[in-house]
């Protein structure tokens, strides 16, 4: 059975700093891509950051470049998404995902975690 388990959100101010993990079983993680996608009220589901297990290639929106850093632990199936500088546009319910096709630009996923909220205060 494929598991994508998240972790790590909650509510911080505006400029602080969180670490997101998703912990990955059921699949050959090493051949999957694995991303964060996001989903605030009101809006659609964007692609935030993803990466290749395979190579370490990453994927960044625009709107994330320079605050989030995404990275993989092939050794225990899970990937980290630190994100710093956190804006209250930032604010949403954050989904991990993993591509079987190993693309790492965040265009699908074939599969989702249940995501954990992450709410920045101003």
């Amino acid at each position: 059975e494929v598991q994508l388990v998240e972790s790590g959100g909650g509510l911080v101010q505006a400029g602080g700093s969180l670490r997101l993990s998703c912990a990955a079983s059921g699949f050959t993680f090493d051949d999957y891509a694995i991303g964060w996608f996001r989903q605030a009220p009101g809006k659609e589901r964007e692609g935030v950051s993803c990466i290749s297990s395979r190579d370490g290639s990453a994927y960044y929106a625009d709107s994330v470049k320079g605050r989030f850093t995404i990275s993989s632990d092939n050794a225990y199936n899970t990937v980290y998404l630190q994100i710093n500088s956190l804006k209250p546009e930032d604010t949403a319910v954050y989904y991990c995902a993993a591509d079987s096709s190993g693309s790492y630009y965040c265009h699908f996923a074939d599969y989702w975690g249940q995501g954990t909220q992450v709410t920045v205060s101003s």
